[in-house]
């Protein structure tokens, strides 16, 4: 997965706009000269996976086109605490300028990918992937996914148009899973995949008579979900989801499900501590 240019520019022109403000970077401007140059380095603080550097290059070259911006350890790759993720070398105040909005970028996408790793280090050995949902920041959604795949997760729908998912709240409101089943697939394209979710191994038995593409399996216990595989025999998907955390993911995973979503890879995911640390002095060009 690569993220496109535009949306990557988009974001971090927003989050330098909203840093800058009216007046700009007041205090470097008072403190360091216009044209000093100097180099400093993106380092961890401590262990993880790192992701996020698109928008950390972009933040500094959108102040300082020139810039040069080396990658120490690409996306998806393991930092320790200590070691450098990237060298930054170009005009002083605006590495300074733009230190915290790369910073906070990499520190959510790192946050993201580190905790997804553990997620998939878990359940490592059992057929499940990991899998994110759709409950993530506002308006970053495109890079916290992507920070999960940097992670070895997956990625479920990125919003409503990509995808059917009958919950709950549509089965009450169409009047059953066979009538909203039949709703989907009448107004389905040939290419729209449909996932239905049940809660009970009564409710399955309904969505095994229709022909889906995955049901999602939402709170039941391992006993329940190892029936349900079961049930469905590989006829479609099957994903968990509900309940699940470090300590539950891998008696889930061992049910034989397919899928396991999680919705704290994105909503509860600590930030990587990240620091930028200058290495020469600001000179004057």
């Amino acid at each position: 997965m690569t993220l496109p240019n535009t949306l990557v520019l988009a974001a971090v022109r927003s989050a330098l706009a909203e840093d800058l403000g009216l007046s700009g970077d007041i205090t470097t401007e008072a403190t360091i000269a216009s044209d000093a140059r100097s180099e400093a380095l993106v380092v961890a603080r401590q262990p993880g996976v790192v992701s996020g550097l698109a928008l950390a290059e972009a933040a500094f070259r959108e102040l300082d086109p020139s810039c040069s911006f080396e990658v120490a350890i690409d996306d998806g790759e393991p930092v320790f605490g200590g070691a450098t993720a990237a060298r930054i070398s170009g005009n002083a105040r605006a590495i300074l300028s733009a230190e915290r909005v790369a910073l906070n970028f990499m520190g959510r996408m790192c946050g993201i990918a580190t905790l997804t790793r553990r997620y998939v280090d878990t359940v490592a050995g059992t057929r499940a992937k990991i899998v994110d949902t759709r409950k993530t920041t506002p308006g970053l959604r495109v890079f916290e996914k992507y920070a999960v795949r940097c992670g070895g997760g997956y990625n479920h729908r990125f919003g409503l148009f990509d995808a059917i998912l009958i919950k709950d709240n549509h089965i009450v409101a169409s009047g059953g899973i066979a009538e909203a089943i039949t709703a989907a697939k009448a107004a389905a394209g040939h290419m729209t995949k449909i996932e239905v979710e049940v809660d009970t191994l009564a409710q399955l038995e309904i969505v095994l008579h229709a022909k889906v593409d995955c049901v999602l399996l939402d709170n039941m216990r391992p006993a329940d979900l190892r029936k349900a595989v079961t049930m469905v025999g590989g006829r479609f998907l099957t994903e968990a989801s509900g309940g699940v955390n470090l300590d539950t993911v891998r008696e889930i995973a061992e049910t034989g499900v397919d899928l396991i979503s999680v919705g704290a890879l994105t909503h509860s995911a600590p930030v990587l501590d990240l620091g930028l640390d200058f290495v020469t002095q600001p000179k004057k060009s």
